[in-house]
C-alpha cells in the first residue's frame, strides 16, 4: 500500500498542488520527453519534477502517460528536472536551455536500481497483520519455513489459526471455520479429496483472519472466515515466476506464473504440479471395560498424491470505470494410498486371542475445475463506490476403488477380503452482487444478496469376498443425496471520522436442506430463516493506540461428511459415521482488541467471548470392540479467552513475531442419560523469529506449542513442534534459493483418550519431519513495479 501510494497519488498529489500555485505567464518554457527503460518498454507514471536550483525544492511536476510520454510548463529560469521511479536510478537534467519556448528532452532510459529493487522486495517478503475495521489481513509475504508448503501448512503460521496433523483448521481454539478463496466458496476448501492441497505457498498473496465478520460475509463459520487470496498480478507488460521445490518425504512441485499486461487486457495465469508422501504412523486401542477384552492397531498408512493445477482468467477493461474477468480454475488429484496395519485381539486376561495383518490398496482420480465471471463498475463520483457482480460455478468428483485383505498370522481365523467403491459428484453454484454508495467521507452504505446452491450425491459400495464371490454388505452400502440451497441478503452503514469509527448491519439468511438415504429411502428436510446482526467500531487515541470492538452472530451448517450415516472402514474398528439429523449450532461473537506501537515494537491485545448452541461434538460409542464417532448436538458452549499479538524489530537483522491465545470453556449439555457438563481450558502459542545474515542469507525458525484440553468423553494431548528455514537471493536478486524443515524434531504427535464408564480408546498419529528445498525467479519488470494505472 505504501508503495502504491508513494508512486501514484503522491505525485499526483504534488501535481495539483504546484500546478495550482503556478499561473500561466508569458515566458513560459514546455518540457518533453519520453521515459523507457532499459530495453525500450515505456515506464508509465514515473514522476517528472521541476526543481528550484537554489533551493533544491519542487516547483512543479507530473506523471509519465502509459507511453512513457509527458508534458509540462514552468516560468522557473533557474531550474532543473528530475525523473524517477521506484526501482530505477533518478535521472537528472542541469543547465536546460531552451529553443523557441521548448525543451525536448527525447527518449530518456531509466537503469533499475539493484539495490533499491532488492530492498523492495524485501520489504514485501515480511509477514505482517494489518487491522482494518471488520478484520484482520494477514500478508503471508515468503515465509521462509512454508518453502513447497501447502496452503494448509501457510495456515499454521498465521496468528490466531491452528492445523491439526488430519488437516482440521481451528480458529483461536475452535472449529466450525469457514475458507474462502478470493472472497468466495471453492470447491478446493471442502473436505473431500485433498482439499487445500493443490494450492501451494507461491500461489498465496495473503491470508484475511475474520474473526467477527460484517453483515457483508457469509455467516457460514461460527468461529470466523479465513479468506485466502490467491496472486494475480497487474503489472503492466509481460511477467512472471517460476518455482521448483524438491523434498524428504518425497515432495515435488513446479510452479509458473505468467501475467501479460496491455491497455485493455490484463491475462494470468498459473501452473502448478507436483508429487508428494504423507506417511502417517497410526496407533489405536479399544478397550470394553465390561468384558475386558481390547483390540489394538498400529500401522503405517499413505497418501500418496500426483497433482495438476491450471488458473487461467482475463481482465478485459471496457473503459477506465468498468471491468469484466472470467476466470477457470482446473486441479487434478491422482492418490494411491496403501496402508498396512497389525491388529491384536486380546482376552479378559491381556492373553492374545489373534493376531492377524490387514493391508489396503486404494486409487482415486480427483478432478476438480472452477469458473467465474465477474463484473465491476466503479462510479467516478468516489473511488470507492462500486458495484460487483460474480457468478461462480465449483465443481467436484471422486472414483475411488480400495481392497482390503485381513491375513491371520495367529490364533482364531481373521481371514477376509472386502473392496470398496465410491462414485462422488458435487455442484456448487453461487451467485452473489454487492453495491458499495459512500455519500461522502464519513458515511457509507453496503447491500447486495448471495444465492448459493449445492448439490451432491455419494455412491458408497463394500463387497465381501464370500465363496470366492464378492457379495454386497447392504449394512455398509448406501447412495446419499444432499442438497442444500442458501438465499441471502444484507445491509450495512458505517461512519468513519479521523478518529472514530462505526459499522452495523444485519443479514437475513433462508436455508433450504434435503437429504436422502436411497437404500432405506431415509429423508432429512430443513427449512429455517435466520438473521445476523454484526456491529464494529473503532478509535483512534493517537498514531500508535487504537482500540477496536466487534460483534457477530454466526451460524454453522452440518455438510455432506456431518450427516452421510456412513464414513468409510479403512481402519475396521474405527469407524466415523455421520449423522442426518444433525442441526445447525450458532454463535454469538463478541471482542475488543487494542493496538499499541512502542517504539519498534507493534503490539495488539484482545478479550474475546463466544456463546454457542447446538454444540456439535464427535461423540464415541463402541459396539462389540468397533469404535464409532458419530457428530451429535450436545447443549451449549461458553469460551472466553485472551489473545496477544506482538512484534518486534530492535534491528534491522532480526524481527521477533509471537501469538499467545488462552481461552476457557464452560460446557452444558446432555444426551440421553448421559450429561457433558465441565469447565476445562487450552492454550496455544507461537514464536517466530527471522534473522539476516551476512552473504545475503535470511533464516527463520518458528516455534508452535498448544496446550492438552479436556474434551466431552476425555482428553488431547499437547503438541510441541518446530520449523526452520534458510534463504539466499542470487542472480542480481531475481532468484531464490529456499531450504525449510517442518517438525525439526519429529515431534508433532497428536494422541487423543476417550474415557467412559463402560469403554476407554486411545489414538496416535505422527507425520513426521518433512525437509525441502526450492528455487524461485521471477522473470520481468520486477516485483517493485505495481502497474497502478487505472481506478480498479
Amino acid at each position: 500500500m505504501h508503495l502504491k501510494f508513494t508512486t501514484t497519488f503522491l505525485p499526483l498529489l504534488l501535481t495539483l498542488f504546484l500546478a495550482n500555485m503556478s499561473q500561466a505567464q508569458n515566458g513560459e518554457i514546455e518540457i518533453t520527453g519520453t521515459v523507457v527503460e532499459t530495453g525500450g518498454q515505456p515506464v508509465a507514471f514515473a514522476t517528472v519534477l521541476i526543481g528550484d536550483k537554489a533551493t533544491q525544492k519542487g516547483i512543479t511536476g507530473t506523471t509519465t502517460l502509459d507511453d512513457g510520454s509527458f508534458s509540462l510548463k514552468t516560468d522557473a529560469q533557474d531550474f532543473f528536472v528530475e525523473i524517477s521511479f521506484i526501482g530505477f536510478e533518478k535521472k537528472r537534467f542541469d543547465n536546460l536551455v531552451p529553443a523557441n519556448g521548448k525543451i525536448d528532452l527525447k527518449k530518456i532510459t531509466l537503469a533499475a536500481d539493484a539495490q533499491q529493487l532488492s530492498e523492495v522486495v524485501v520489504a514485501g517478503e515480511v509477514s505482517r497483520t494489518q487491522f482494518k475495521l471488520d478484520k484482520r489481513v494477514f500478508n503471508v509475504g515468503k515465509d521462509i519455513s512454508s518453502t513447497g508448503a501447502s496452503a494448509l501448512e501457510v495456515l499454521n503460521n498465521v496468528p490466531s489459526v491452528n492445523v491439526n496433523i488430519e488437516g482440521q483448521i481451528s480458529l483461536r481454539g475452535s472449529q466450525g471455520v469457514q475458507v474462502l478463496i478470493n472472497g468466495k466458496p471453492s470447491i478446493l476448501t471442502g473436505e473431500g479429496g485433498n482439499a487445500l492441497g493443490t494450492i501451494t505457498s507461491d500461489m498465496i498473496e495473503r491470508v484475511e483472519v475474520i474473526t467477527n465478520p460484517s453483515a457483508k460475509y457469509d455467516a457460514e463459520g461460527t468461529s470466523g472466515i479465513i479468506n485466502i487470496v490467491i496472486k494475480k498480478e497487474e503489472r503492466e507488460g509481460f511477467n512472471g515466476s517460476i518455482s521448483l521445490n524438491t523434498g524428504s518425504p518425497d515432495n515435488h512441485s513446479f510452479g509458473l506464473s505468467l501475467n501479460r499486461r496491455t491497455e485493455r487486457f490484463n491475462l494470468f495465469s498459473q501452473l502448478g504440479a507436483g508429487y508428494r508422501e504423507l506417511p502417517d504412523d497410526r496407533e489405536n486401542i479399544n478397550r470394553n471395560l465390561v468384558s475386558g477384552t481390547s483390540i489394538f492397531s498400529k500401522g503405517k498408512e499413505y497418501r500418496n498424491e500426483e497433482f495438476y493445477n491450471i488458473i487461467l482468467g482475463t481482465d478485459y477493461y471496457i473503459n477506465e470505470n468498468n471491468v469484466l474477468t472470467l476466470s477457470g480454475n482446473f486441479a487434478y488429484e491422482i492418490e494411491d494410498q496403501p496402508s498396512q496395519t497389525n491388529y491384536e485381539s486380546r482376552d479378559a486376561d491381556n492373553q492374545l486371542v489373534s493376531e492377524w495383518e490387514r493391508t489396503e490398496t486404494t486409487e482415486a482420480t480427483n478432478p476438480k475445475y472452477q469458473y467465474e465471471l465477474q463484473y465491476k463498475s466503479d462510479f467516478k463520483d468516489h473511488e470507492d463506490h462500486d458495484l460487483l457482480f460474480s457468478a461462480l460455478g465449483n465443481f467436484f468428483g471422486k472414483d475411488q476403488s480400495s481392497d482390503f485383505e485381513d491375513l491371520t498370522i495367529s490364533g482364531e481365523d481373521q481371514d477376509a477380503v472386502q473392496r470398496t467403491r465410491t462414485e462422488f459428484k458435487e455442484a456448487e453454484y453461487t451467485f452473489k452482487l454487492d453495491y458499495t454508495r459512500p455519500f461522502n467521507e464519513e458515511w457509507t452504505m453496503e447491500t447486495g444478496g448471495q444465492y448459493v446452491m449445492n448439490d451432491v450425491s455419494n455412491d458408497y459400495e463394500v463387497d465381501d469376498l464370500e465363496n470366492e464371490v464378492y457379495v454386497s454388505n447392504p449394512n455398509l452400502t448406501n447412495v446419499f443425496e444432499y442438497d442444500q440451497k442458501v438465499l441471502a441478503i444484507y445491509g450495512t452503514g458505517a461512519y468513519e471520522s479521523g478518529k472514530w469509527g462505526v459499522k452495523a448491519g444485519v443479514r437475513a439468511e433462508q436455508t433450504n436442506l434435503n437429504t436422502l438415504l436411497k437404500n432405506t429411502n431415509e429423508k432429512n428436510e430443513q427449512k429455517y430463516t435466520n438473521l445476523f446482526p454484526s456491529a464494529h467500531t473503532s478509535y483512534k487515541f493517537n498514531d500508535k493506540v487504537s482500540i477496536q470492538a466487534g460483534y457477530s452472530r454466526r451460524v454453522y451448517r452440518p455438510d455432506l461428511w456431518d450427516l452421510n450415516p456412513f464414513f468409510n472402514i479403512r481402519n475396521n474398528f474405527n469407524i466415523r459415521q455421520g449423522n442426518p439429523d444433525l442441526q445447525p449450532e450458532f454463535t454469538d461473537s463478541y471482542e475488543v482488541t487494542s493496538i499499541y506501537i512502542i517504539g519498534k515494537a507493534s503490539l495488539n491485545f484482545s478479550v474475546y467471548h463466544r456463546y454457542t448452541t447446538e454444540v456439535i461434538e464427535s461423540i464415541n460409542t463402541l459396539e462389540g470392540d468397533v469404535n464409532i464417532s458419530k457428530p451429535e448436538n450436545i447443549g451449549t458452549n461458553k469460551a472466553t479467552g485472551v489473545e496477544f499479538n506482538g512484534k518486534y524489530s530492535p534491528v534491522k537483522w532480526f524481527t521477533a513475531t509471537t501469538d499467545i491465545n488462552y481461552n476457557r470453556f464452560v460446557r452444558d449439555g446432555s444426551l440421553g442419560s448421559q450429561v457433558f457438563d465441565f469447565n476445562a481450558d487450552r492454550w496455544s502459542g507461537k514464536l517466530m523469529a527471522k534473522i539476516k545474515l551476512p552473504a545475503d542469507i535470511d533464516f527463520e525458525t518458528t516455534g508452535n506449542y498448544q496446550s492438552s484440553y479436556e474434551t466431552v468423553q476425555g482428553n488431547t494431548s499437547d503438541n510441541l513442534f518446530l520449523d526452520l528455514g534458510a534463504r539466499k537471493k542470487i542472480l542480481k536478486g531475481k532468484g531464490v534459493v529456499n531450504f525449510s524443515v517442518r517438525d525439526v524434531f519429529a515431534s508433532r504427535v497428536n494422541e487423543t483418550e476417550t474415557i467412559q464408564d463402560t469403554f476407554s480408546t486411545y489414538s496416535r498419529r505422527q507425520r513426521g519431519r518433512f525437509i525441502t528445498f526450492g528455487f524461485s525467479y521471477g522473470f520481468g519488470k520486477g516485483e517493485a513495479m505495481e502497474y497502478s494505472g487505472r481506478r480498479r
